[in-house]
């Protein structure tokens, strides 16, 4: 019998989703690994790729605290035990506390369906009041003075529109309506989508950025490249839609990459740390003694 298959999460496509029970060589269905059930519940919820990363992971060490014991053999001692252990030993913040306890919790009432009670007696990491970094007006046209091509585009959009990171980078061109001077935000903060503004002060440079991609876009469709990964299961509905201009990115990354699974070459949007790089210098060579991201 062939090797059971490796399901992985790619980092820019949804990885296709194991069978429910995996086969032994007796011909005995197997259930999947726990790690596995985790991510097929995050899949099937629909969760971003994230979530499942930072899930898996407070769950991986919540395992390996308790000495690689299975979760469905602890209750809310040994909850309590693994996260008072990260504000008292480690001294994490709220925030990471209570990502850690949403990750247990997904696991017993999602993965487990086990009801968890009050978990008692845990050593709760403080939250401590702070303010915000806030540049002036100055410093933002300092800052945006240093940047240029791409990524000043995107520093504007994010400083102008009040886009996230992510949803910058996640832009299509179908999103963007210069006729009413609006983007379409689409899965936003909690998968919800939403209108921002176009800020006029970008528009004309925008234009120029999108008419110079579609001509790269076009040079891409003669070599037989030009396809970009769709949300959800529309790359199935639509098998030709990927490679329409609309569904393009609006800032695209410089390379393709090869899928795994169908070796399909797909040209990713530019990746975050691209703008967080760039941000960072910008900063740096502007001056600005404020910590600004």
């Amino acid at each position: 019998m062939e090797p059971a298959k490796i399901y992985r999460l790619n980092r820019n496509q949804p990885a296709a989703k194991p069978p429910a029970a995996m086969i032994h060589s007796s011909g005995v269905p197997q259930k999947p690994k726990l790690l596995d059930q985790v991510r097929n519940a995050i899949r099937s919820r629909h969760y971003s790729p994230k979530t499942e990363q930072s899930y898996v992971h407070w769950i991986k060490r919540f395992i390996f605290f308790h000495n690689k014991r299975h979760p469905a053999e602890m209750r809310e001692k040994e909850i309590a035990q693994f996260l008072s252990s990260l504000a008292s030993e480690l001294r994490v913040s709220a925030s990471t506390q209570n990502q850690a306890l949403n990750a247990l919790l997904f696991l017993y009432h999602q993965v487990l369906v086990t009801e968890i009670g009050f978990v008692n007696g845990v050593v709760r990491a403080k939250k401590a009041p702070r303010l915000p970094v806030v540049l002036t007006r100055g410093e933002t046209q300092t800052l945006l003075q240093h940047l240029s091509g791409c990524e000043r585009l995107m520093a504007t959009l994010l400083y102008g529109a009040g886009l996230r990171l992510m949803e910058c980078c996640r832009l299509r061109v179908k999103d963007i309506d210069f006729a009413q001077n609006q983007i379409l935000v689409r899965a936003g903060k909690g998968d919800k989508d939403r209108y921002t503004m176009l800020p006029a002060a970008v528009k004309e440079d925008l234009r120029t950025h999108l008419e110079n991609g579609r001509r790269q876009h076009q040079h891409d469709l003669d070599q037989d490249l030009g396809r970009v990964v769709l949300p959800n299961a529309l790359d199935r509905k639509y098998p030709n839609a990927g490679k329409e201009w609309a569904w393009q990115w609006v800032f695209p990354a410089t390379r393709y990459y090869s899928d795994r699974v169908t070796a399909q070459q797909y040209r990713h949007h530019l990746h975050e740390s691209v703008l967080q790089k760039a941000v960072r210098e910008a900063v740096r060579s502007a001056g600005i003694s404020k910590p600004a991201t």
